[in-house]
Order: C-alpha cells, then structure tokens, then sequence
C-alpha cells in the first residue's frame, strides 16, 4: 500500500474520521453528524471515499420504516376521521345522499365516496332506492379506532413520527392504508431508510500514523476566500496539496438535447401520416381533466388521478356553455348518449377546480367539439401526477395523446396505431396487448412493450371514446383514443434502462447513444 500516495489524496472529510476513530469503532451517518459536526452528505462522502481507497468497510445495513403525519393527520386529530364524521352525522337517523353529506362536513365529494365504500362493505352504512345513504346501527369496526389511536400516537410523538417496528400487527396494517410515499392527501407519509454501518479496516492504522507524523489535521485551508485575505488569516494556516497534473474537464460543445431531438422526430413522423397538432395549458379545470371524460366526482376512479390543486385562485371563473350543461347532464342521468350517467347532483362549483393536468387526455376532450370528421389529431402534453419515481415511472412526465375520427374507425385501426408506436417510434421488436379499464373508453386497450433489460412494461392506455364522451361535445362518429408515455418509448429509442436519464444533468452516457429514429 503506498501510503504516501493515499495521503495525498484524502479530503479533509476522510482525514477527520481516521483521526478521530480507530478499527474497533462501528460508525454511521448519525455518529459523524453528531460528533464531527458533518452534514448528513458530508458523511456520506467520507464513507464512499474511504470505501473507494479500501480503509474502510461496509458491515452491518438495517432498514428501518416510519410514518410522518401530515397536515391532513393533524386536522383528522382534531376532527376526527371522514368514516366518524359522516357516521356521526347520521345518527340523527336522517338519510343523506353523498353530495348532501360532503355539503354538511364541508369536504369535497371524492372524501365521502372513498369512506363510503368500505363502511358499507363492513354493513355500517346502506343506501337506499333513493340513493340516500343512512346509519344501519351496526358496531364500527376496530380500524376507527385503531385509526384515532395511532394518530393521536403520532401527534404526541417527537417530530411526529412512528417507527413501524413499535407498532402491532393490527396498527401496522392500518396505518399502511393511511400513508403514501409523498403523503399528498393523506394521514401520513411514509419513510424508509437505512442505517448503514461501517468500520475502519487495520490497513487504516498505518495511514492514521502517517497523517500524524506528517502534522495533517483535516482542517488545512482548501479555498481562500476575500474575508481571509483581508484578515491575513491565510497566512497561519496551512493548505491542501493539489494535483496540478490532473487533465482540466472537458468542453462539450452546445447540441441539441437527445430527448428534445426524439420528441420532434415523433412530431415529425406523426405530421407525415396527416395528423394535426393541438396543445393546451399545464394549468386545466377539474371539468377539462375529469367531468368531461365521464369520470364521476365523487367516484374511486377519480382517485388513480391524484392531482395537483393551484393554490391561487382556486378556481376558474366560467367553464364554456353548451358543453358545462351537456356534460353535467351526462352525470346526472346520461343525456342525449343513451346511457343512465351516474345518477347523482353534478357539482358545478368542484368542477371549475383549477389543477395541473394529470393526463394527457383533456388535450382530446378540449379538440372533440371544434375537430373535423374525419379527422387526426395529437399531442405532446407534459403531465403532473403523485407518482414512486423509478425507473419506469416519474411524477412529472410527458404523453403523447391522439384521436382519429371517422365512421369507419374501429378497434383494429386502433391496434395498428398502437402497433405503430411500439415498433416504428419505441423501436419494440415485442408487443402485446391486454386489456385495460378507464373510465372514458370502452373498449379499452393496454399495449405493453418488452424492453431488454426492464422487461415488459405498459406503454399507454388507449380505446374507443364512449358516448358520454363525444356525444355531450357533438360528435357522433366513432373515436379512437390513445394516452402513450412517451418517456417510456424513449427509453427504447434512445437505448436507457431508466427515465430519470432523460432530465439528469449528466447526459453524457445519453450523448453517446445511438437513437433508433
């Protein structure tokens, strides 16, 4: 081991932790921040580096889960849950109907319709033929209680958290249905992490020996600022050596970026085969984003679309008239589409909501009442979604979003569409379909695309609009409707195994891909 050579390039950081410890101490990030003073990525650092030039080891990595309240959990401590309220509020024995309930608790629909639906699965609550729900006197279930408990837990706890390993069996179940990994619209956030311990191995000894006798402490002077040139102060202390050999970094000249190229030869490709262009605000109204692809207000499906809210204004002043009218009549009791809608008391004032969009799709609803018949239309819509960011999935994501119009347009034009996408733009050489559900398509098509190293995967949803759809808007041709993440086809196109390549700083392993398009 030439130690001599090993000195010379230790940061100050690792200098510290072989001064300050020896072989027989375990350490951890925690250690370092509370006895060196480091930042949690300071720690980090020293450990990587250390690891790198083989004077220290990995030994012991525990994981560890906990649960943060939020904002939310906080106001439920202090109001109790959607399930007590609502079942507080019918014991009065009057029957309420969902809209009426979320008026007297002064919450928006959708809370009512997800805390509905497993008390009447447990026989708490029941709804009769006027679809007016009512208190069927039945013992509530124990996860109301363990729910109240384990939040008044969390709020007495010390920065409101709660390691899962103190909780039972029955809290840790039920505070799993209460959390998400962002904690967005709900009672906690959970956070996983490790504690990862390492220890100094003996070749470390020497090197600690030699940093004494040669008098290098860790604190040598790395930059000198105007403060210590003006003090004088640069003149007591000593400085970091440094490598003047070293080659500088290298210039890369401007290019375009490889997404962006990928994104306009999709444009290109599209335009070619006769497609028409749209586009439309980040900033959309609940109407545009749900109500007008028949997705219910207060339904469940609403919530696979958990949306950011703009905190001002709130809402949009007007949403444009005939098609406010039309659609709420969709929901009511179906208008003109030959359907039954969804049978409930349409909100007017929740569907002027302003968020950012969520899908792709309301670029389709916004093009449906101005589109020609036959007609091709599509887009490149960046989304905004709560989302585990991974290697397939992000939270702030584009689409590409298109429909074809035409009397003639059926299920297997769709699939060559899809087709079309997966080989000549993904550059899939495998593809199936599967059959999927949304809301606003019937049928309703999945295309999944086998990427060599991830696997299969989705690439988008795709169907044929129902008429709740087109028919509100005054179409009353057959549309054929796709939502395809064109994040993922780049993946394909571009030869990543993961999405967060696309948008990282450090493009460099993307410049040196060959894209397939």
């Amino acid at each position: 081991m030439d130690i001599s050579n090993i000195i010379k390039n230790l940061h100050p950081l690792e200098v510290k932790v072989l001064l300050k410890y020896s072989d027989k101490d375990e350490l951890t990030s925690e250690k370092l921040i509370k006895e060196l003073d480091y930042k949690e990525g300071h720690a980090n650092q020293a450990f990587s580096w250390l690891s790198g030039k083989e004077l220290l080891k990995e030994v012991n990595r525990t994981p560890h889960t906990y649960f943060e309240i939020t904002e939310m959990g906080r106001a439920i401590e202090k109001n109790g849950t959607p399930e007590e309220r609502i079942i507080n509020l019918l014991k009065d024995g009057t029957a309420r109907a969902l809209p009426e309930i979320a008026a007297a608790l002064n919450v928006d629909n959708s809370v009512v319709g997800s805390a509905y639906g497993p008390l009447v699965k447990e026989g708490v609550l029941k709804m009769n033929e006027e679809k007016k729900v009512s208190f069927t006197g039945a013992e509530l279930p124990s996860r109301i209680s363990v729910t109240a408990a384990i939040i008044k837990k969390a709020v007495a706890a010390e920065n409101g958290l709660l390691d899962k390993a103190n909780l039972s069996k029955e809290e840790q179940d039920v505070i799993g249905s209460l959390s998400k990994k962002r904690g967005a619209d709900s009672p906690f956030k959970m956070i996983e992490r490790e504690t990862v311990t390492f220890k100094l191995l003996p070749e470390a000894t020497e090197v600690t020996e030699a940093l004494k006798k040669a008098g290098v402490t860790g604190n040598e002077i790395g930059e000198v600022t105007s403060k210590m040139l003006e003090s004088g102060e640069w003149k007591k202390g000593t400085f970091r050596g440094y490598n003047i050999s070293l080659q500088p970094a290298r210039i890369i000249p401007g290019r375009t970026n490889p997404y962006v190229q990928f994104l306009e030869s999709v444009k290109d490709k599209l335009c070619s085969l006769g497609f028409q262009e749209f586009d439309g605000p980040l900033v959309e109204t609940e109407f545009w984003n749900g109500d007008a692809l028949f997705m219910p207000q207060f339904h469940a499906a609403r919530d696979i679309h958990d949306v950011y809210r703009i905190k001002n204004p709130t809402h949009a002043k007007e949403i444009e008239e005939p098609y406010l009218s039309n659609i709420a009549k969709v929901h009511e009791n179906g208008g003109d589409s030959g359907s039954r809608g969804w049978n409930y008391s349409f909100d007017r004032e929740f569907t002027r909501r302003l968020i950012l969009r969520s899908q792709g799709t309301v670029l389709s609803a916004h093009q449906l009442h101005k589109a020609e018949v036959p007609g091709k239309y599509f887009g490149i819509a960046r989304c905004f979604r709560y989302d585990k960011v991974d290697a397939t999935h992000l939270s702030d994501f584009y689409q590409t979003e298109g429909i074809v119009i035409g009397e003639e347009a059926n299920l297997r034009t769709l699939l060559g569409f899809l087709k079309m996408f997966a080989t000549e733009i993904a550059g899939a050489t495998e593809v199936k379909y599967v059959p999927g559900y949304f809301p606003f398509t019937e049928p309703s098509v999945e295309v999944h695309i086998k990427h060599p190293v991830l696997g299969w995967f989705e690439l988008g949803g795709s169907g044929i609009f129902r008429p709740e759809v087109t028919k509100a808007m005054g179409i009353d041709a057959p549309v054929l409707a796709w939502g395809i993440g064109i994040d993922r086809m780049a993946l394909m196109a571009l030869g990543l195994n993961d999405l967060r390549e696309l948008f990282c700083e450090d493009i460099e392993r993307v410049r040196q891909r060959t894209a397939k398009f």
